[in-house]
């Protein structure tokens, strides 16, 4: 109706806030796990099987969520499809960043 007042996000500016943030986060992720594996000094074939890489992800996937509270997304509305979502974006860019880092031989 005309007299209700719209809180929050618009549909499109909530998927374009979510999967940017996602995306930023993966990216950020890379540069973290390059960071604690010591690319540069380590040799790239144990760098790509460090454990700890992944729980670097599993934490910059969990931090994503109190940031999409303060940025205005209601997180309370999540399905397991839109966990499921920025789950797989934040680690498909976390993967294709982390394994250009990988074989491109930067030092972090």
């Amino acid at each position: 109706m005309a007299t209700e007042t719209q809180t929050g996000l618009s549909d499109h500016v909530r998927g374009v806030t979510v999967t940017t943030l996602a995306c930023l986060t993966g990216i950020g992720a890379a540069l973290a796990s390059g960071a604690v594996v010591g690319l540069g000094t380590t040799p790239v074939s144990e760098a790509a099987t460090n454990q700890q890489t992944l729980a670097v992800l599993g934490a910059f996937v969990l931090a994503q969520f109190p940031l999409l509270r303060v940025v205005g997304v209601d997180v309370g509305d999540f399905g397991v499809k839109d966990y499921i979502y920025v789950v797989f974006m934040t680690f498909t860019l976390w993967f294709i960043s982390y394994g250009i880092l990988l074989t491109s031989g930067v030092q972090l």
